[in-house]
């Protein structure tokens, strides 16, 4: 039976020095993943503003008056363009989000075109369209996804303090459906909604002790946007959230940890901090939906800096790249811890 993370063991993690927290962070990563490599991925707006939802720190919803465009659906061709400008610059993954609530039937159709089309490319395929159920998540896998997003946030207890248009067990219901379709999942939460401590760890534990914890973990640094309801939160300190992203990795540590939103205002240390903490993914290009990026110049940069490696998947040809046979290693290992957690 799989060891479930429970209060007093999440706490103690919390609780330590910050530098044994780094090292112990660092022993997982090492075990489980090359430490100079890391996983980009593309996020694109599929459509944009308009949504229903009432997320308080989401400048797309209906309710709040921010200076988001609303857009329709895009159409494919404007997709795919996005896409191959994605895989050109490094990305090997392709995310795309629509600002629904979930999506409509008459939108299937549309959506497994879209899924076939990016796929045919090469690259794998993620997409965050609200909820699912259990026949939506089952003509998606079949359209061939890869990856479903759906995060949960925060904690259940301080769930109803940001979203009330949605329950936290429509939330988990929805990761089910996706897990039971044979997708992978992608899910995480965000920092700095005016939870406490306790919120952050019920939130990893949340996701740790799932029947198998998500592939990706996104974690988001709250973006505050004008016009929201959290707009004037306190900021969060960079140590706070760099202790998140460490203890995500000791207790998830055969997740890609993604450091998401928010890179916009983070340092380079920062980042360092975070990189070394155990995350080793992140969204790559100017904009996350509708939130500020980094640059991806600024970013080849800093991984120049840090002798980080976001290249080891666009050439998969062994005698041209002698990180190949670990990078497959650590793939196949990966598959093989998933598999037997069913």
């Amino acid at each position: 039976m799989k060891n479930q993370w429970t209060l007093n063991k999440t706490h103690a993690l919390f609780k330590k020095p910050f530098f044994d927290l780094m090292f112990q962070a660092q022993e997982q990563h090492r075990k489980h993943f090359d430490p100079n490599q890391i996983q980009i991925s593309t996020l694109l707006s599929i459509k944009t503003g308009a949504c229903p939802e009432d997320c308080k720190y989401c400048p797309q919803s209906s309710r709040y008056k921010t200076n988001i465009k609303k857009e329709k659906l895009l159409e494919i061709d404007q997709i795919v363009n996005a896409a191959k400008q994605a895989k050109s610059s490094g990305s090997t993954r392709f995310c795309m989000g629509a600002a629904w609530k979930n999506p409509k039937e008459k939108d299937m159709p549309y959506l497994k075109m879209i899924i076939k089309k990016i796929k045919s490319m090469g690259m794998e395929t993620c997409m965050t369209l609200g909820m699912l159920s259990d026949s939506q998540a089952k003509t998606l896998a079949d359209a061939g996804l890869d990856f479903y997003n759906h995060n949960l946030d925060t904690s259940s207890s301080f769930y109803n303090n940001i979203v009330t248009t949605r329950t936290y067990q429509e939330r988990l219901n929805t990761l089910k459906n996706i897990r039971n379709a044979g997708m992978k999942v992608c899910s995480g939460g965000i920092i700095g909604l005016g939870e406490k401590i306790q919120d952050r760890m019920e939130l990893l534990m949340e996701l740790s002790n799932l029947n198998f914890p998500p592939e990706s973990v996104p974690i988001n640094l709250l973006v505050k946007v004008s016009g929201t309801p959290m707009e004037k939160n306190i900021d969060t300190d960079p140590f706070d959230f760099i202790r998140v992203i460490a203890v995500a990795r000791i207790m998830m540590p055969k997740s890609y940890i993604r450091l998401s939103a928010g890179r916009y205002s983070m340092n380079d240390q920062t980042q360092a901090m975070c990189f070394m903490a155990g995350a080793n993914s992140i969204f790559y290009g100017c904009k996350l939906l509708t939130s500020k990026n980094p640059e991806k110049e600024k970013d080849m940069i800093l991984f120049k800096k840090l002798n980080l490696n976001a290249e080891i998947k666009k050439n998969l040809n062994p005698q041209k790249n002698k990180n190949y046979n670990l990078f497959n290693e650590i793939k196949i290992n990966q598959n093989q811890y998933y598999k037997a957690s069913k």
